[in-house]
């Protein structure tokens, strides 16, 4: 991976895939508009008829996010948030829970998801990220999540801190 990649707003697609592992269709992040390093991020998911994971389960029948892939969609925001950093960049983001989620409504195709992250703590390579998903103006889903950065061999980071 480039040690030296040059990050200006907003991020796209292609700047994307340089920071996160995922490859379509597992990327599920469209663009970056706000990055403060080491505080926060806001990151768009356009969401489209046609991805095969949609279901049913919107109140009206249209076709929405279930919320597994929603959660997702906010642990990847996050994740960029931490791995843009030029010292990790080599590291891998390993998700380690989620707390206190709530998922508010549905996210349906069409619909424009806007996801913020905010570091709440991130020390000996683990960390605690908040997140917040919104439609509109509409919050969608918030909650908590635990990380652990770790090597590209699959070793985690420092365990003796988990």
């Amino acid at each position: 991976m480039e040690k030296d990649l040059a990050l200006t707003l907003p991020f796209d697609y292609s700047a994307i895939e340089r920071i996160l592992p995922h490859r379509y269709p597992f990327l599920l992040v469209d663009r970056i508009t706000e990055f403060e390093p080491d505080k926060r991020i806001v990151g768009i998911k356009n969401v489209s008829l046609n991805e095969r994971y949609l279901s049913t389960s919107s109140p009206d029948g249209r076709p929405a996010l279930p919320p597994t892939i929603l959660t997702e969609v906010v642990a990847q925001v996050g994740a960029i948030l931490i791995l843009a950093k030029p010292e990790y960049r080599d590291l891998l983001i390993f998700f380690r829970g989620i707390e206190r989620v709530r998922y508010r409504g549905p996210v349906c195709a069409g619909d424009v998801l806007v996801v913020e992250a905010r570091v709440k703590r991130l020390r000996n390579r683990m960390g605690v990220l908040e997140g917040r998903a919104k439609v509109g103006d509409r919050i969608v889903a918030n909650g908590t999540m635990t990380f652990a950065l770790g090597t590209r061999d699959g070793e985690p980071g420092d365990q003796a801190t988990g």
